[in-house]
């Protein structure tokens, strides 16, 4: 189990900002539901002063996505918008008193937001490092521009490094490679070259079959029924549909259906499922699976 600050708990426990802001003149959106991490981002602008009044986040994560979102709004508001800009990961993660390395990916995808909420308000296209044909992590759908963009700005030397930042490499070691030409390409420019002498951290790739279905499926419910009584005292519950390799699909009832809060509520059963099972798992409304096949035909 990773070790998270005081400041990481409250954020987590007592998000600021939840939910969407009330006439909102920006928004940025980054992630996928179906990668693991999504981040909405809305704020409110003063067009006169060019300052963010308020701000507000919706994610679908782990505790220290919904940590980060929630102390990234807390230092954008008041800040004009370039003020904002100058704002970096790194800054997000020294608010909340540092972040695990395995989780510096959260304040990475806090940062992306801002960025496009920034320029949805000016009226720009914002590009989310997204190239075709550019593709090196099939797992988390990451690329070549976005590792060297993080590789840069964080000053990465390894493939554990950009893990932590980026979840490339995460899922299956297939990608290494391609994140290691990357780093020694800006190293190369900064006149440093790997040191190989030492072999470049793997991340274990996730093994589905070092238990049964029938016993992930055991440890799921174990780990939702604990949490049961916790929302049905706020007239809420949840119900487990299936599970399809790493993700678990759920039901959210009564007061958790639509609630504002449901990300943050799927993203911290999620974090408990990960921590009991010791594997990679994602929790996804079974509505969105619903979603996903009428779309396929």
């Amino acid at each position: 189990m990773w070790d998270y600050t005081d400041t990481v708990k409250d954020h987590f426990f007592n998000p600021r900002n939840a939910g969407a802001v009330k006439e909102a003149n920006a928004t940025g959106e980054v992630g996928s539901i179906s990668c693991g991490d999504a981040l909405r981002l809305t704020l409110k602008v003063d067009p006169d002063t060019q300052k963010i009044t308020d701000a507000g986040f919706q994610t679908f994560g782990c505790g220290s996505a919904i940590a980060s979102s929630s102390a990234l709004t807390e230092i954008i508001k008041g800040k004009t918008l370039d003020e904002a800009l100058l704002v970096t990961n790194q800054d997000i993660a020294e608010f909340l008193g540092g972040l695990p390395p395995e989780k510096m990916h959260c304040s990475v995808m806090g940062r992306e937001a801002l960025q496009a909420a920034i320029a949805n308000f000016r009226g720009e296209v914002w590009q989310d490092d997204h190239e075709e044909g550019a593709l090196v992590c099939k797992c988390f759908a990451i690329d070549a521009v976005l590792i060297e963009k993080t590789v840069r700005e964080n000053n990465l030397s390894t493939v554990q490094d950009v893990t932590n930042y980026t979840k490339a490499g995460g899922g299956c070691s297939s990608c290494h490679e391609g994140i290691e030409d990357i780093i020694t390409k800006v190293l190369a420019e900064r006149g440093q070259t790997m040191d190989h002498q030492q072999p470049v951290p793997a991340v274990t790739p996730a093994k589905p079959y070092a238990m049964t279905n029938v016993q992930r499926m055991r440890r799921v419910e174990r780990v939702i029924e604990a949490i049961r009584p916790q929302l049905q005292r706020d007239h809420g519950d949840i119900e487990l549909v299936d599970i399809e390799g790493n993700t678990v699909y759920v039901n959210m009832i009564g007061a958790c259906s639509g609630c504002q809060l449901e990300a943050q509520t799927l993203g911290g059963i999620q974090q408990r499922i990960v921590e009991d099972l010791g594997e990679f798992m994602k929790v996804v409304p079974a509505k969105l699976r619903e979603q996903l096949v009428q779309i396929g035909g």
